[in-house]
């Protein structure tokens, strides 16, 4: 059968600077100092508790990962993200592919978040030259490199470049790895199609980032705390631009997937937090508690008093905790950030609240502030 295939070559690319942003980092961030809206007198309970479970983790050197969606880098929660990076309240960070290219939009001008449906009526939106070109370049090199995803770009913007290596070198690479280690070897010959196909010169190319300061992902790749990436085909607006190179995302996002896996490993009387992701979470924590499972038993241990909070704006009126799963006919079966959560063992609870007011509620309580 024959099929059409889409040429990307055929579009037409703007720059970043035709592109009006809605979110203004500097007049929209959230501040440490910021207070949250209150809470009921159960939202409030569940904080104290995940703070107590917070601490235990820490004193026991256990995993607390805080998984999330987009939202929370376009709120600006940056300094809340960093200040727990730095005060060593999480030691695994993880977002989809759009929280990665909102986190480098931010580093990179100051601003973010296009207008959709502006953009799509004028046949634009996610067409932009500079998250396209450079965000996939820092995969594709970071794929070479054997980096993760989120790691390939805040080791980019920690650096405001890349290195570009002589083609020679990477034809090398190919030889001497072909057998050993094929990955690296087809990594290093997409790297070299990739060099000759868009004219880059070997060498460093300077990218500068401005405002890396308020970049989650460079803070995580400066202080050495894993801020993994786990997208999903088609789904972010690099894979508009021709420089998108689908080995390159897989090899990358499969590191990252890994990584994550080997904190879920160290999550017996740790924590984990899903805020705001109803799809992404709940599917690699599935496969990676699993994962964890089977190397547990094989040492006659088992992963059991692990602490998940969901947190989500929408309400739900089903106790999970109490109650386990709902029936079929019941909406809040449908739920899957709930349902697959609640499949997992260990405490269990759901939160109804803005991503904003439980950031900093979380952050104020760990730091003994109310």
């Amino acid at each position: 059968m024959t099929y059409s295939i889409f040429d990307r070559e055929q579009l037409v690319i703007g720059g970043l600077n035709e592109r009006k942003n809605k979110v203004i980092f500097e007049r929209d961030m959230v501040s440490l100092l910021q207070k949250p809206h209150a809470f009921s007198q159960e939202g409030t309970h569940l904080i104290e508790r995940t703070v107590e479970r917070i601490r235990v983790a820490k004193e026991k050197k256990s995993s607390v990962m805080l998984t999330f969606g987009a939202h929370t880098i376009k709120n600006c929660m940056a300094p809340v993200l960093i200040a727990l990076m730095k005060e060593g309240w999480v030691t695994h960070l993880a977002t989809n592919g759009a929280g990665i290219i909102h986190d480098w939009e931010i580093a990179f001008q100051g601003q973010t978040s296009e207008d959709v449906r502006a953009n799509v009526e004028r046949g634009q939106f996610g067409i932009w030259e500079e998250p396209g070109f450079y965000i996939n370049l820092a995969i594709i090199v970071g794929a070479y490199e054997n980096l993760g995803y989120g790691e390939s770009v805040g080791k980019m913007i920690a650096n405001e470049g890349l290195k570009i290596p002589e083609i020679s070198t990477l034809y090398d690479t190919t030889t001497q790895y072909m057998e050993s280690d094929p990955d690296k070897a087809a990594a290093a010959i997409d790297l070299a199609g990739t060099i000759k196909r868009f004219g880059l010169k070997a060498g460093w190319m300077p990218i500068p980032h401005p405002y890396k300061k308020y970049s989650v992902q460079y803070q995580a790749y400066e202080s050495d705390i894993p801020f993994t990436g786990h997208p999903m085909f088609g789904h972010d607006i690099i894979y508009t631009h021709p420089m998108n190179h689908g080995a390159a995302i897989g090899r990358t996002a499969l590191n990252d997937f890994l990584r994550y896996a080997a904190s879920v490993v160290n999550l017996e009387d740790g924590v984990y937090m899903s805020v705001g992701s109803a799809v992404m979470s709940p599917m690699i924590f599935e496969k990676s508690l699993s994962m964890a499972q089977n190397l547990k038993i094989k040492e006659g241990k088992h992963i059991d008093n692990h602490y998940i909070l969901i947190v989500d704006l929408a309400e739900s009126d089903w106790d999970w905790q109490q109650n386990g799963e709902p029936p079929m006919d019941h909406p809040a079966y449908y739920l899957r950030y709930c349902k697959t959560f609640h499949r997992m063992g260990g405490e269990i609870h759901y939160l109804s609240a803005d991503n904003r007011d439980f950031l900093l509620a979380l952050y104020r309580q760990l730091k003994g502030e109310k």
